[in-house]
């Protein structure tokens, strides 16, 4: 079985440096369709790969229904691969640039078929390979300077994690209070984000507090501009978390990414292969990261503290009296958001155990033990994919100022669009 697999990427390989002519009948339509199916076939074996689909519900039951084996799904993919090389595009750039963004997310998914079929990359290999960026691996000797400046922050006895444990326990919106503190700051991310932003009109979600997850918010996007976002309560959570979650996993995150593909390619270009969203593929890098920094568009400079201390704290029952300094705690502890890069490369690649990387994490993302062991508990799902959060945000932002003065037009010409990270970078 080994050697079939072994073979048949070899031919993925092949066809993408010398493609076929094209078949006289083939398009980018029916090579779309195609894609599709793949995508749904991998789903078959490996739970949580499509992250989301509103297409065909034939096409999901068929899938279910007799799904091709891995070898067979690989050779699926490097015909899938020939045929894109081979099917003109002509002048339009619209076309060229629906084609690079098939081949990307088909070679995507023939690396996340390696994977099932065994193989191991390194860290940034397998980053490159399934989200189209590679990551640059810091010694975290590097961020050493930023520990040093929140060690001057809250200066005093103990592991530094366990002080800013402690302070940050002054700000954990209370269980009973959890609903109407998300319920506002919600209502602010959207209120902000449908000033710049024409969101379809029957365009809603159901919110749900969960458990026993490895993250902490999840959108399940259910198509027809409708989602499902679950909150993991489990763990604390803090006011800007309530912000943060609210535009991450709401506006102008994910609800309106997905929202606005669809409108976008699925119902106003017929373009299917938007009506699936595999996990491992660069489409992650582009909605993980513009869910970061819309954060930062919805609430500029102090405004996320200022509403923090004008609304939520009132709502959660909370001190106000040191927002600022958390709010410099908070940036300050953004700057060490890569550093689980360098933490999960060892661990993934067994250069340090378990208990090795959950020290690394309480002590470089300041968190407490069940913290940090939930977290590898995500570097362990997820693996890679944690590169799409600190590096997608950065890479995006810079992508949104470099076109001009309005952020926001910008950012909504990227979450309606078929952008690749590679497009992103400068």
């Amino acid at each position: 079985m080994r050697a079939i697999v072994i073979s048949l990427l070899c031919l993925l390989g092949a066809c993408a440096s010398t493609p076929a002519p094209a078949a006289p009948d083939d398009s980018l339509d029916l090579i779309a369709r195609d894609y599709v199916a793949l995508i749904l076939e991998i789903g078959e074996h490996e739970e949580g790969y499509v992250d989301a689909y509103y297409g065909p519900a034939e096409w999901a039951a068929a899938a279910e229904a007799d799904p091709r084996n891995v070898p067979q799904l690989v050779e699926g993919a490097a015909a899938l691969t020939q045929r894109l090389n081979a099917v003109s595009t002509g002048s339009s750039p619209d076309l060229r640039q629906r084609r690079a963004y098939l081949l990307a997310h088909v070679s995507a998914a023939a690396a996340r078929l390696r994977m099932l079929s065994g193989e191991t990359m390194s860290f940034a290999d397998e980053a490159e390979a399934l989200f189209g960026v590679r990551p640059d691996l810091q010694p975290l000797s590097s961020y050493d300077p930023v520990l040093a400046e929140i060690d001057a922050l809250l200066p005093g006895p103990g592991p530094l994690a366990d002080r800013v444990t402690e302070f940050r326990s002054h700000y954990v919106i209370p269980k009973d209070r959890l609903q109407v503190v998300m319920d506002a700051a919600i209502a602010e991310c959207r209120r902000r984000t449908a000033l710049h932003m024409a969101l379809p009109a029957n365009e809603n979600f159901t919110l749900a507090f969960v458990g026993d997850k490895p993250w902490s918010g999840y959108n399940y996007y259910q198509g027809n501009s409708q989602s499902k976002i679950e909150i993991n309560a489990d763990f604390p959570i803090y006011t800007e978390r309530a912000i943060d979650l609210g535009c991450h996993e709401g506006y102008p995150g994910h609800h309106v990414y997905n929202a606005l593909l669809e409108r976008t390619f699925v119902r106003e270009r017929g373009w299917v292969e938007m009506s699936v969203y595999p996990l491992f593929s660069p489409m992650s890098f582009v909605a993980e990261g513009s869910a970061n920094y819309g954060i930062d568009l919805a609430f500029p400079g102090a405004e996320a503290t200022t509403f923090e201390r004008e609304v939520l704290f009132p709502l959660a029952g909370l001190d106000p009296s040191t927002a600022e300094k958390k709010a410099r705690l908070g940036a300050l502890t953004r700057r060490l958001a890569r550093a689980e890069y360098t933490i999960a490369d060892a661990y993934l690649a067994g250069r340090i155990d378990r208990e090795a990387a959950i020290n690394q994490l309480m002590t470089y993302s300041l968190a407490d033990r069940a913290k940090a062991t939930q977290r590898l508990r995500f570097i362990d799902t997820y693996r890679s994919y944690i590169i799409n959060y600190g590096l997608g945000r950065d890479v995006v932002q810079a992508w949104v100022e470099r076109q001009g003065p309005d952020r926001w037009a910008a950012m909504e010409t990227l979450l309606s669009s078929q952008i690749l990270p590679v497009d992103l970078v400068e």
